[in-house]
């Protein structure tokens, strides 16, 4: 029997950070039945942040039904979180999609999109405190799921999360599958991934350095947090409910 037809789109976008988008897709990519969507608003080459250009595939406006999107992280999220176009194609896509997948600080960008008020939720170390001003509940878990919402850690944790939904899609064995064909097994020749591992000192000298890249993504949350207290002043929604998520009402497995 053939594999049932899948559709999963990524979006990409300037500034992204590649392992983001490309850790997962090598994953889902090997999920029977998929085909995979690179999604931007053209179909220019995209650089990311260090200067990778990737080819999108397909664009926002000539995107099929989806049954997975997936938003990865980077610098350039700052500038997604007050896309408006891009923002209004997420919000409208979360409502029919099976799986939601936010890799990094891409899910901040759900935020802005006003799909986590009330979920848990994870992202990069350095911006979990964002996350309470969309609603969500931060979690420091490498892979969270609630519900049909996929999110987790940074940039590595893209493969993590990426083999969390191939599992749900295909049962644990297609994951494993898949683990092994990619050889996923990973030994770091250092103990120094997380803040608690890494230590003070060193956690506080990379802070340092991020401090110009911080100051913008505080510049950017705000606005995308205004963003939503005007659009639900608009609706005469209770501001507190800004960010009321459609993923409510999803059966992520019908």
């Amino acid at each position: 029997m053939m594999p049932p037809s899948l559709n999963f789109g990524l979006l990409l976008f300037p500034d992204v950070t590649q392992l983001d988008l490309t850790g997962p897709y090598e994953v889902l990519a090997r999920v029977p039945g998929a085909s995979l969507h690179l999604l931007w608003k053209d179909r220019t080459p995209v650089r990311s942040d260090m200067g990778l250009s990737i080819l999108p595939t397909t664009t926002l406006a000539d995107c099929p039904v989806l049954d997975l999107l997936l938003v990865p992280g980077g610098p350039g999220v700052h500038a997604l979180m007050v896309d408006e176009l891009v923002l209004d194609f997420i919000a409208g896509r979360a409502s029919s999609v099976r799986w939601l997948v936010g890799i990094c600080t891409g899910t901040l960008v759900l935020g802005a999109a006003g799909l986590l008020q009330g979920r848990r939720a994870g992202t990069h170390w350095n911006s979990r405190h964002y996350l309470p001003r969309f609603g969500a509940e931060p979690s420091d878990r490498r892979v969270e799921v609630d519900g049909a919402l996929f999110t987790g850690g940074g940039v590595t944790a893209g493969i993590d999360v990426a083999l969390r939904v191939a599992a749900e899609i295909g049962g644990d064995e297609l994951a494993q599958l898949i683990q092994l064909g990619i050889e996923y097994d990973p030994e770091p020749p250092f103990d120094a991934g997380t803040p608690g591992k890494a230590g003070e000192a060193l956690t506080n000298r990379l802070l340092s350095r991020m401090a110009p890249r911080m100051a913008e993504r505080d510049a950017a949350v705000e606005a995308a947090t205004r963003r939503l207290a005007r659009d639900a002043e608009r609706a005469g929604r209770p501001v507190s409910n800004a960010a009321q998520s459609p993923l409510d009402s999803i059966d992520p497995f019908p």
